[in-house]
C-alpha cells in the first residue's frame, strides 16, 4: 500500500484513549525508539543542510565586504548598512503568511521551491554592478528566504511530541553556528579565484554559494518528506502509530485539518502569540547583533598576545599560504566561539527534552546573557571581553530551540501553530534591522551603546518568559478547577458553562477549540 493509502477518515479512527488489547496488539510490533531514529535520519539532517546554506547565503555579504565589495561597486559604508537593513523587512513580514502556504502545500514542494528561488537570487549577487542592484538583490533575498526557518520549525512540530522537539530543533539550528564558524574560511578559500573568468573574489563567493544552493534545492524535491500521514519511508502501521502518539501528546490536529480563516483569527486573538513575540525579540535581536559584533571583539585582541600567537600557529598549519592576513586571523578566532555555541545549543536542547520544564532553562539562559553583556559594558580588557563572548553565545543560541519548542508545544491546531510561529519568528527577525546598526564605528573599541541595547533586548526576553510561564500556570490551574469546562450534550458535567461553548461530543470540542479546550494542559 502506498503513502497515500491512509485517508483522513482512517486517521480519525485512531482513538487516542483506546487502551484495549486490540489496540496494543496492532502496534505491539512497532519499536518506538527505532521508529524515532528512523524519522530522525530521514527528517533532521537534511533540514540542517538547508539551514546551513540559508545562514551561509544570508551572511556571505559580510565576507564579500572583506574582499572589496564596497570599492568594486562604489558604495559607502552607510549604503552598505542600508543594504544589510532592507533584507530584514520582507524577510520578517512574509514569514507568517509563508507558514500558512507551507501547511496548505507539500513541504517537499514549498521548501524546495523557496530554496531554488533564493539560490538564483544569491547567484545574481555575483553580477551586481551598483548600489541599486545590491539593494534589489538584498530585498529579493529577504523575500525568498523568509519562510525557511519558521517553515522548518513548524515542520518539525508536525513529527515530534512536545518532549522531543527541543533536541531536534537544537540539532538543526546548530548548523547556524557551524555556518558562523566556517563561512569566513570558506570565503577565504573561494577568494583565491580572484581574476578567474574576469571576476573578482567577492563575485565568486556569491556565485559559487548560490550555485551550491540551487543544486541542493533540486535534490530537496526528492529528499524532503512531507507530513507523517504521507511519508513514504514509513509503513502504513508506522504512519498510524506516529499519528496516534502525536494525538496522545495533545497534538489533536496531527491527522490533518482543512484551512479556515478562524485558525488565523484564533492565533491573533491568543495572548500567547503576543508574549511569544516578546520572547523571540529577546533572542533574535541579540543574535544578529552578536554575529555582527564578534569581529569587533576579535579586533580588540591586538594586546592579547598569547591568543594571537595561538591563532598564528593555527593559521600556519591550516592555511599557510594566507598567514598574516588579518581577516583570516579574525576568522580563526571566531571558530572556537561558534563551536562552543554549537555544543551548548545541542546540550541545552537535549536537556530541555529530558527535564520537560523549559521555563527554568529560559530563565537561566537569559540570565547568563544579562551577565555577559554587563561584563562587556564594564570591560576594558580584550581578554575579559573575549571571555564574555563565550557567555553570550552560551545564552543566545541555546535559547532559540528551547523557546521554539516551548511555544510550539503550547499551541494546538496545525494552522494556528503555523501562524503563531510565523508571527513570533517574523517579529523577532525584524529586530535584526535595528541591531544591524547599533554598533557604530565612533563607539569603538568598546561599543557600550550597542551592548546596552542588546542588554535591554535580553531583559525583555527574560521578562516575557516569566510572564509566559506565570499565565500558563494560572490557566492550567483554572482548568484543573473546572472553570474552562464546556457543556457536552449527553454528558453530566456540573462544571460545564455556556460561555465555554456547547458541543455534541468531546471530540468536537477538541477539534473546534484546540489548546483552548478544557482538557488541554500547557507545558511549563
Amino acid at each position: 500500500m502506498d503513502a497515500q493509502s491512509i485517508s483522513k477518515d482512517d486517521i480519525k479512527e485512531i482513538d487516542i484513549h483506546d487502551l484495549s488489547d486490540e489496540s496494543h496488539k496492532e502496534f505491539a510490533t512497532v519499536d518506538e525508539r527505532k521508529l524515532l531514529w528512523k524519522i530522525d535520519i530521514h527528517v533532521i539532517p537534511w533540514l540542517a543542510v538547508l539551514y546551513l546554506l540559508n545562514f551561509l547565503d544570508r551572511g556571505s555579504i559580510g565576507n564579500a565586504k572583506l574582499y572589496n565589495l564596497e570599492k568594486s561597486i562604489n558604495i559607502t559604508d552607510k549604503q552598505y548598512l542600508i543594504a544589510l537593513t532592507v533584507f530584514f523587512f520582507p524577510y520578517s513580514l512574509l514569514e507568517p503568511l509563508s507558514n500558512v502556504f507551507l501547511r496548505r502545500f507539500k513541504p517537499s514542494i514549498y521548501l524546495s521551491s523557496m530554496m531554488l528561488a533564493w539560490g538564483i537570487v544569491m547567484t545574481f549577487h555575483g553580477v551586481v554592478k551598483n548600489y541599486g542592484g545590491l539593494i534589489t538583490v538584498r530585498v529579493l533575498l529577504g523575500a525568498t528566504e523568509a519562510g525557511l526557518y519558521p517553515g522548518i520549525v513548524f515542520y518539525i512540530t508536525s513529527w515530534y511530541k512536545s518532549s522531543e522537539m527541543g533536541s531536534r530543533v537544537a540539532v538543526f539550528f546548530s548548523s547556524a553556528t557551524v555556518a558562523g564558524a566556517f563561512s569566513g574560511l570558506l570565503a577565504t578559500a573561494i577568494s583565491n579565484m580572484d581574476g578567474v573568468g574576469g571576476k573578482s573574489g567577492w563575485e565568486w563567493i556569491f556565485i559559487l554559494e548560490g550555485l551550491a544552493t540551487i543544486v541542493v534545492a533540486f535534490a530537496s524535491y526528492w529528499v524532503i518528506q512531507d507530513f507523517p500521514t504521507t511519508a513514504k519511508f514509513l509503513t502504513e502501521k508506522e504512519r498510524r502509530f506516529v499519528v496516534r502518539r502525536l494525538k496522545q501528546d495533545m497534538r489533536l490536529s496531527a491527522g490533518g485539518e482543512h484551512f479556515q480563516l478562524k485558525y488565523v483569527r484564533q492565533s491573533l486573538a491568543d495572548w500567547k502569540t503576543w508574549i511569544a513575540m516578546g520572547i523571540y525579540m529577546g533572542f533574535d535581536g541579540p543574535l544578529y547583533a552578536f554575529s555582527l559584533f564578534l569581529p569587533s571583539i576579535i579586533n580588540q585582541l591586538g594586546r592579547a598576545r598569547p591568543l594571537l600567537h595561538l591563532v598564528y600557529i593555527l593559521t600556519y598549519f591550516i592555511m599557510p599560504s594566507v598567514t598574516g592576513f588579518k581577516a583570516n586571523v579574525a576568522n580563526l578566532l571566531s571558530v572556537p566561539v561558534y563551536a562552543w555555541g554549537c555544543f551548548m545549543t545541542c546540550v541545552i536542547g537535549f536537556l530541555g527534552d529530558r527535564l520537560g520544564s523549559r521555563r527554568y532553562i529560559n530563565y537561566a539562559l537569559f540570565g547568563t546573557g544579562l551577565v555577559a553583556y554587563v561584563i562587556l559594558i564594564a570591560s576594558t580588557t580584550p581578554a575579559l571581553s573575549y571571555f564574555a563572548v563565550y557567555l553570550a553565545v552560551s545564552a543566545i543560541y541555546p535559547t532559540i530551540p528551547n523557546s521554539v519548542a516551548w511555544v510550539a508545544s503550547n499551541v494546538e491546531g496545525s494552522y494556528k501553530r503555523a501562524v503563531t510561529l510565523g508571527m513570533a519568528i517574523g517579529f523577532g527577525n525584524i529586530n535584526g534591522a535595528i541591531t544591524a546598526n547599533i554598533y557604530r564605528a565612533k563607539d569603538k573599541p568598546w561599543y557600550r551603546l550597542g551592548h546596552g541595547i542588546v542588554l535591554a533586548y535580553i531583559a525583555i526576553g527574560f521578562i516575557c518568559s516569566f510572564i509566559f510561564a506565570v499565565l500558563l500556570k494560572r490557566e492550567n490551574d483554572r482548568r484543573d478547577r473546572g472553570e474552562r469546562d464546556e457543556i457536552i450534550r449527553g454528558i453530566d458535567n456540573d462544571n460545564g458553562r455556556e460561555q465555554n461553548g456547547t458541543y455534541s461530543s468531546v471530540e468536537e470540542a477538541q477539534k473546534e477549540k484546540g489548546d483552548a479546550w478544557s482538557g488541554f494542559r500547557y507545558t511549563l
